[in-house]
């Protein structure tokens, strides 16, 4: 009787566990599949063929969760195909400071994009309407301000300020780029100096606020649009929550520099799904040119 005792409670004490850990269906669906063919979605966990997941502009469509795209996908996505004629490719950041492994921080992030910088600029069209473009790449050393991104910035800017073509500007940055030190900052003052130029030309910029855009880029050229868009859930901010909330003591909202957040604060002019970005540019380009602003007048 004991032993039958003993047996039943070694039974009950190992019922639902197993010796081995066994893998969740969509683990072992996932190891199943090739690279590149399906993507999860990091909101609500869906996975979705590449193919649909481009037919929806890298966008889930079940929770509408908007997917980080490199700045080539971004061009695509924005400019009528084959219009995209790029500016400064070759401009490329160097060491100024010394700054110990930043060379091969460098290189390892340019074989990893295919990009000589975290941003491409250029000049194409939109439903054939001429524009200046710029795009940060999030995927470049988190889409950080060096001198040569400020440089290639500012010489977009001045470009669009000189061929009378409005600017379209997507941001996506971790801020100021720490291994280049005040160089770095100095690009804030550089960037928004150029946006002036183009302020006293009359030409139109639209800032394109994507997820994440904070540091030094959100309290510069990104925060200085005459229109400013944003995609739907991007951060928008200078500081982060913990060290906000740690500075002020104080609990924030949890929506805090939310796209939806700063639309609501005025920050924004309007929260876009990436879907309708393309016909809401058009629009504003086609006014822009209806109103003989392209001419100077």
């Amino acid at each position: 009787m004991l032993k039958d005792l003993f047996y039943k409670r070694r039974h009950y004490a190992t019922l639902g566990k197993t010796t081995e850990k066994e893998p969740t269906p969509s683990t072992s669906v996932e190891k199943d599949i090739p690279k590149g063919l399906v993507r999860k979605c990091d909101a609500c966990g869906n996975l979705l063929m590449a193919k649909e997941l481009h037919k929806h502009a890298h966008t889930c469509p079940e929770c509408d969760y908007h997917f980080r795209v490199d700045a080539h996908t971004r061009v695509a996505l924005t400019l009528d195909e084959g219009s995209f004629q790029e500016l400064d490719s070759t401009i490329s950041s160097v060491n100024p400071l010394g700054f110990p492994d930043y060379e091969e921080k460098l290189a390892k992030a340019q074989k990893l994009t295919g990009l000589t910088e975290g941003v491409v600029t250029g000049e194409g069209t939109i439903d054939g309407l001429p524009v200046t473009i710029g795009v940060m790449d999030p995927s470049f050393i988190m889409g950080s301000m060096g001198s040569a991104v400020g440089e290639k910035l500012a010489r977009v800017m001045e470009h669009a300020a000189n061929t009378r073509k409005p600017l379209v500007l997507f941001t996506a940055s971790g801020g100021a780029r720490m291994q280049e030190g005040i160089l770095s900052l100095m690009q804030m003052a550089k960037t928004s100096m150029a946006l002036r130029r183009m302020d006293d030309e009359q030409v139109l910029f639209i800032s394109i606020i994507t997820h994440p855009t904070t540091g030094g880029v959100s309290a510069s050229f990104a925060s200085l649009g005459d229109i400013i868009i944003a995609e739907p859930g991007a951060m928008f901010g200078f500081a982060g929550r913990r060290v906000i909330e740690q500075t002020i003591r104080q609990k924030l909202p949890d929506d805090f520099q939310t796209a939806e957040f700063n639309l609501k604060h005025g920050l924004v002019d309007k929260v876009v799904h990436r879907k309708q970005l393309r016909a809401t540019l058009a629009t504003l380009a086609r006014i822009h040119a209806a109103r003989g602003w392209a001419d100077g007048e």
